[in-house]
């Protein structure tokens, strides 16, 4: 018979929800949130830390969550792509990445959308400078960013109007 594998307790608020988990202590930030809240907006790839497919907001700063282990999320706040729309209605980035044609393959947009509104919380009318090196920690193969910039700005422009 197999050992019983050791667990650890996680409380932790998850888009504004709360959750207390029993998590395997070597489960990453992503394996919580996929695995055990079954939040598949936040995606795996490189397993490293390095392309910020499986970037979330940890208490409204952006973090790879591949790399960071489910046990110390325990007391934060975490926001994911999912928590991004509110009542049914997308995020002003959601729709400006939609307008804009930022999003192709799609499985680095959640970790694009987030780095991008970690940066507009604390910089509303950012220079595409700000915004490329906001974005610096999230790679894309399909678009080349260019579009991805533009719908950054645009939604800016937007949130700074009030038209979200």
């Amino acid at each position: 018979m197999l050992p019983r594998t050791r667990r650890v307790r996680v409380a932790l608020d998850v888009n504004g929800r709360r959750h207390v988990l029993q998590i395997p202590p070597h489960h990453t930030l992503l394996d919580l949130l996929r695995a055990h809240l079954g939040l598949l907006g936040t995606k795996e790839s490189c397993g490293e830390g390095v392309c910020g497919a499986c970037t979330v907001l940890l208490d409204g700063r952006p973090i790879n969550a591949c790399v960071m282990l489910g046990a110390s999320a325990h007391g934060r706040s975490v926001t994911t792509v999912e928590g991004l729309s509110q009542d049914g209605t997308l995020h002003p980035l959601q729709l400006a990445f939609v307008e804009c044609g930022a999003i192709q393959c799609g499985y680095c947009t959640p970790g694009m959308l987030l780095s991008a509104k970690a940066l507009l919380d604390v910089c509303p009318a950012p220079s595409d400078e700000q915004i490329r090196q906001s974005l610096s920690g999230n790679l894309c193969r399909c678009t080349g960013f260019v579009k991805i910039i533009d719908a950054v700005r645009l939604a800016a422009r937007r949130l700074a109007a009030g038209s979200g």
